[in-house]
């Protein structure tokens, strides 16, 4: 029944020449909006992909083709998994600045909430406040009981978002094809420990 509603939804929206957004929930922290992604996201998602500093943790460049296909596979995760990424909405402005949330691909090393931000969002705390909200849905809504981050060793700057979550450093692991050649630094903790920070 509901996704019949979706698809009916959906072409309402089309005829009107709306946007469609990817079913599922919303939500709002002092500073940022986390919604599923939408069609709308993609101009700004491309600029992120295209900037190495940015996209060398997260995957790479990307060429705006890889980035359709990687928003798609985001944006269809809401529907078959009931979780993805969230874009991330800056209030004040309405600008996309990023994703972030629970994401875990086929072979992933765990129950992931992780992040990926335009570089002229960084050192603004954002990451950690949006973290923090995904982190409280994943726990709540999906009944996780640890959740992960798999960050690059490298990457100082997402090492240091993870011990501000209460985070540690877990173990060395592996992503899966087509990400498994390098090794990767797992950090995370317990639902237990997150509720008790």
């Amino acid at each position: 029944m509901r996704g019949a509603f979706l698809r009916l939804e959906a072409a309402r929206l089309a005829v009107l020449g709306l946007a469609m957004i990817a079913p599922g929930p919303t939500l709002q922290t002092a500073r940022l909006t986390l919604r599923p992604p939408a069609r709308e996201d993609f101009d700004a998602w491309c600029a992120m992909m295209a900037d190495e500093e940015t996209a060398r943790h997260i995957g790479g460049l990307q060429v705006p083709s890889q980035v359709w296909r990687s928003m798609m596979a985001f944006a269809g995760a809401w529907t078959l998994e009931g979780f993805s990424m969230f874009s991330v909405i800056e209030r004040e402005t309405g600008a996309w600045i990023g994703r972030i949330g629970p994401w875990t691909p086929e072979g992933w090393p765990g129950t992931e909430v992780g992040w990926g931000l335009s570089r002229q969002s960084w050192g603004r705390g954002y990451a950690t406040e949006a973290a923090i909200a995904a982190i409280d849905w994943a726990f709540d809504h999906l009944g996780w009981t640890e959740v992960i981050h798999t960050i690059d060793a490298a990457n100082t700057g997402s090492q240091n978002v993870a011990r501000r979550l209460g985070s540690t450093l877990l173990r060395e692991d592996r992503l899966p094809p087509p990400f498994h050649e390098k090794p990767i630094d797992v950090w995370g903790q317990s639902r237990e420990q997150w509720r008790g920070r």
